[in-house]
């Protein structure tokens, strides 16, 4: 059976993903669509809104053959960290073809990390203060290989391409234009808006039952999350941890801990945090994902242990997906989990990573997100 591959977060799925999940069917002339999806954490370091078997229900009533879920440890990173997670599981699962949207299908994206892994590194790299990681990891793209990257789906491009070659067999990329409203696009194109405008109208009140399918909006008339409900977490664990203990946190660097503890004091709520932690030196989205790796007490060497130790879990598959699972299960390199059993989440398990993160979400939403859970079948 031959598969295309896909990389989501479906935060919420909407109608340009049906369009995305149909364009790779049919780019990869493939019989099965083997999306990896971000668990109950997205990459923005923002809980998901809606839980990771919604979302990945969702997905398979509108044109996924298997979900495999992104771990939180891969799921919340930087385009770099969450393309080479989401790669990986791919390789493993035997797809040699990846389908993404992007705002310049016409790159050959692959050519473009050859030619920024020839070039010679830049000493000055991230050393000036008055500009972001981002923007000066830009002007370095323009200088290795002439292209700017101002979109985040071109960076995220390149970041697929870059983890596709550290595989030993890089895979196809299959570039497609991305249909109706940008990335960040406040308004909507006719049927189609971009997950954050849809995450603002959900925010407002607002029906959004025009631009996602039918069983995503089902999903979002449930209880969302947002940082709303773990500011009241993050502040305590910023209030009681030592600073040494904080040094310890994944990413945090540069006297991190201080700002994060010194300004809490006047923060109302985390809108306003993030107003007084957010520097030039510092993009929001870095600054969240920071946040959350505090409140789930995410350190460096459980971060490490995570990506050495990766595994698939299967969320869902449709009888095609189910039938490309047994064709491969004997060659596919990494553990297969598709029922979560207690010794997995156990301390010292494959999944207590995940376990611990997923706790809290479990504890929003009041739903079991692992142990003992199979996957859904459509």
């Amino acid at each position: 059976m031959r598969a295309v591959g896909m990389i989501a977060e479906f935060n919420p799925l909407h109608n340009g993903h049906v369009y995305a999940l149909h364009q790779a069917r049919q780019l990869g002339q493939a019989d099965v669509v083997v999306v990896v999806m971000s668990g109950n954490y997205v990459q923005r370091g923002e809980p998901a809104l809606i839980d990771k078997w919604t979302r990945a229900e969702a997905a398979l009533v509108s044109g996924a053959d298997v979900v495999v879920e992104l771990p939180t440890t891969d799921a919340v990173q930087a385009a770099d960290g969450f393309a080479a997670g989401a790669v990986a599981l791919l390789t493993a699962l035997g797809v040699d073809q990846l389908a993404f949207g992007s705002e310049a299908p016409e790159i050959d994206y692959l050519g473009l990390a050859q030619a920024v892994a020839a070039a010679p590194p830049s000493k000055n790299l991230f050393q000036d203060f008055t500009e972001t990681y981002a923007t000066q990891l830009n002007h370095y793209y323009q200088q290795t290989a002439g292209v700017s990257l101002t979109a985040p789906n071109l960076l995220l491009g390149l970041s697929y391409a870059q983890a596709a070659l550290a595989q030993p067999q890089p895979m196809k990329l299959l570039a497609f234009a991305r249909q109706g409203a940008g990335h960040d696009a406040a308004q909507a194109q006719g049927n189609f808006a971009s997950g954050s405008a849809i995450r603002r109208r959900v925010a407002a009140g607002d029906s959004v039952a025009a631009l996602v399918p039918p069983a995503m909006a089902s999903g979002l008339a449930k209880r969302l999350q947002t940082w709303d409900d773990l500011f009241p977490l993050l502040r305590y664990r910023l209030q009681t941890a030592d600073l040494a203990a904080l040094r310890q946190v994944y990413t945090m660097s540069e006297g991190l801990e201080y700002r994060l503890t010194q300004q809490l004091a006047g923060a109302k709520d985390f809108a306003g945090y993030m107003a007084q932690i957010k520097s030039k030196r510092y993009t929001f989205a870095r600054m969240r994902r920071l946040c959350l790796y505090v409140t789930l007490n995410l350190t460096r060497a459980v971060m490490a242990d995570a990506t050495a130790h990766r595994y698939l879990h299967v969320l869902g598959f449709t009888p095609a997906g189910r039938a490309y699972l047994n064709a491969v299960k004997k060659e596919v390199s990494l553990p297969l989990i598709t029922k979560v059993a207690a010794d997995m989440i156990a301390p010292g398990g494959m999944m207590y990573a995940q376990q611990r993160a997923d706790n809290l979400y479990e504890t929003l939403v009041g739903t079991r997100q692992n142990y003992g859970r199979i996957p859904l079948m459509k």
